[in-house]
């Protein structure tokens, strides 16, 4: 079971479910949280409140593919763990040695520490959802998409629901220095979280989610990668916990949990460039890319 929002009637936003089937039903709810809540209130799971739901109501006549779909829920903060995939860490040893990957850096010590590298990635307003523009920064020559399975937690850390997130990178900034990360990661529009979300509790394996990107160029799709979330070096509760620590965090905290799929090392994100982030179960990601120069030119 499947949780999206999209723009109904005037500009409205409205929460459904869709079924394993792709039948689609109107929700009383507006915002996924308020479901979850009112699930808790009621002692019941998401997934049983949204059952009374369905067996009480008619189906919208629309399909997915139809509506105009909003960022699942609008997430108060988005935090991002980096290094969790053996790929991801030898994409930051490349960039921080200029590929010349001789000796052990940093990347290799947090790879195999028992803390996480965890950091902020994003807020409500510099986060989109399913097909709005990503921006590019504009004063970096090497950026790529980082396609991720998000965790979607409540504020005592329960993992309510899984969505897909594109935690958007600039290599070149974060391999001149790491204390530049900050500055790697977040700018406007860096981050987008969608299309859907996957109730928790219909998920019996996390570690079993199969993960694509594509990257198309002029229509033609010039990058793809696949991967497993079975590859995760760390367990999805740990790195949870490590968010937790001393830290509060929100209903609808977003957590990415890493990149698994980097394109080759010569690649990088172009103005009218289109990003696909696909997971089995949750649904497809699609984001245009428009640089800095073109943003400023259409506003």
């Amino acid at each position: 079971m499947r949780i999206i929002r999209f723009v109904q009637g005037d500009s409205v936003p409205a929460l459904a479910a869709v079924t394993d089937d792709s039948r689609v039903h109107l929700l009383p709810q507006t915002d996924f949280m308020e479901l979850v809540n009112e699930a808790d209130q009621r002692e019941i799971t998401p997934l049983d409140l949204v059952k009374e739901v369905i067996a009480t109501s008619q189906p919208i006549p629309q399909k997915v593919g139809e509506l105009q779909l909003l960022a699942p829920l609008e997430a108060p903060e988005v935090w991002a763990c980096g290094v969790t995939y053996e790929r991801s860490r030898n994409a930051r040893n490349y960039e921080a040695t200029g590929g010349k990957l001789d000796g052990t850096t940093f990347y290799d010590k947090v790879y195999e520490a028992e803390r996480p590298e965890i950091f902020f990635k994003s807020t409500a307003a510099r986060t989109v959802g399913p097909n709005q523009d990503l921006y590019l920064r504009s004063d970096s020559n090497w950026q790529i998409p980082e396609p991720e399975l998000g965790l979607v937690l409540a504020r005592d850390g329960r993992i309510v629901g899984y969505t897909v997130g594109n935690d958007m990178s600039c290599r070149d900034i974060e391999g001149e220095n790491p204390l530049y990360l900050p500055q790697a990661k977040m700018w406007n529009r860096s981050c987008s979280i969608g299309p859907a979300i996957r109730l928790a509790e219909t998920i019996e394996d996390p570690y079993a989610f199969q993960i694509a990107c594509r990257i198309y160029r002029n229509a033609e799709k010039v990058a793809e990668g696949t991967a497993s979330t079975a590859q995760l070096k760390r367990k999805l509760h740990d790195l949870v916990a490590y968010l937790l620590r001393d830290n509060q965090i929100f209903d609808g905290t977003v957590l990415l949990t890493g990149t698994c799929i980097v394109p080759p090392d010569e690649f990088t994100l172009a103005d009218g460039d289109h990003i696909e982030i696909e997971i089995s179960g949750i649904g497809v990601l699609s984001n245009p890319v428009k640089s800095q120069m073109e943003r400023s030119l259409s506003v």
